[in-house]
Parts: C-alpha cells; structure tokens; sequence
C-alpha cells in the first residue's frame, strides 16, 4: 500500500523555504508610505505645543504634545518623554488652561 499523498490533493508550492513571503523592496527606489490613522494624525498634528490628555488602550498619558509622525506621537511630561503608536490611541483632549 503507497502511503504517500496524491498531488491532486497536496498543492503543490513554488516557494522555498528561505524565500520571504513578501519580496523585499529596491532601497535604491521611494517606498510608499500609508498613514494608517490620518484623522488622528491630523489631530495631533494640529496640538503640537498644547498640553494634552491622550486615552490608549493601556491608559492616559497627559502632557506636552512635541512632535506628531503619521505613525506615533511624542508627549512630553516633566522630565518623562512618551512615544505612543497613534493605533493605540482612543481619544485626545486638549487641556484647557487654568
């Protein structure tokens, strides 16, 4: 008896085992980037310099908003600085002055 799987049951793979997945880019070419949250960008964006309350999923952070990229946000608090992931974030209230 042939213990062995017909072909039209396996598919069969063209790829090699040390193959990415996923082909690597030319770093001699521009790489596209996406903005994956652009309204929370956007938002952020305009609050460099303002004071902040920042909800993630793992709690708030308050403080200075000091730079805002398309992928995370800098929030500066004395003498701690936080680099939160704009995906993490759930909502942003600027603080009002006192």
């Amino acid at each position: 008896m042939n213990n062995m799987i017909p072909s039209t049951v396996m598919p069969q793979m063209n790829m090699s085992m040390n193959q990415p997945m996923y082909p690597m880019p030319n770093m001699n070419q521009p790489i596209q980037v996406v903005v994956v949250e652009p309204y929370v960008y956007a938002a952020v964006s305009s609050l460099i310099g303002k004071r902040v309350v920042l909800d993630t999923v793992r709690g708030s952070v308050s403080g200075m908003v000091v730079d805002a990229k398309p992928d995370h946000v800098v929030i500066q608090e004395r003498d701690s600085t936080f680099f939160v992931r704009l995906c993490e974030v759930v909502w942003i209230m600027p603080e009002t002055g006192k």
